[in-house]
């Protein structure tokens, strides 16, 4: 059981730790101080849920309906370029840096944001639901690793907000502000356009 717990840890880790999206919102969330803990929260639930549908085999079904990931696909690209269209503005217009203080985003629209970098990101439901509940299927204790594969995300989430929070005060400067919007933006456009030409 521990061997199947440790396997998922480990798989979903190794796919989690890559920058991508949802990472660099969760990352600027936890700079901001802006309800890190609800964006936290989300994260890991959400990956909890697709991995319990993958390891029960939802993995299977979307398998078998590939226009399910079309329209994933297509609605997420077009989310993540527009997203990065809004980082670049902010980058280039120093009035619309916000660091540590100022007014930000509502709880709401924030966890809105947080649900569409989540389920509008087709490689969410190659790695969770696709590729950890093909692996899982493999272990003699699927369950053990799922528990594990959703550990590892609570982990992972936890750390990285936790740790961007802690850096907060020394990075609330307009120029590290206008840096890690760059960040933001090329990590959206480059997963934005692999999505347009996947």
């Amino acid at each position: 059981m521990l061997s199947s717990l440790f396997a998922g840890f480990g798989a979903s880790l190794g796919l989690i730790v890559a920058i991508g999206s949802q990472n660099a919102f969760v990352l600027r969330q936890g700079l901001r101080r802006e309800h890190v803990l609800p964006v936290v929260a989300l994260c890991a639930v959400s990956d909890a849920l697709l991995i319990t549908a993958g390891v029960a085999g939802l993995g299977t079904v979307v398998a078998d309906r590939p226009v399910v990931l079309e329209v994933i696909r297509w609605s997420g690209a077009a989310f993540l370029l527009a997203y990065a269209t809004l980082a670049v503005r902010r980058m280039l217009r120093p009035g619309l840096l916000e660091a540590a203080t100022g007014a930000g985003a509502g709880l709401r629209a924030t966890l809105l944001t947080c649900l569409a970098f989540t389920y509008l990101n087709p490689h969410v439901y190659l790695d969770t639901v696709l590729l950890l509940g093909g692996l899982a299927s493999q272990e003699q204790h699927r369950w053990w690793f799922a528990a594990g594969a959703a550990l590892a995300s609570a982990v992972w989430f936890a750390g990285l907000g936790g740790a961007a929070r802690r850096l907060a005060p020394r990075l609330a400067r307009p120029a590290t502000w206008r840096l890690l919007d760059g960040l933001v933006a090329a990590t959206m456009t480059v997963v934005g356009l692999r999505l347009v030409l996947a």
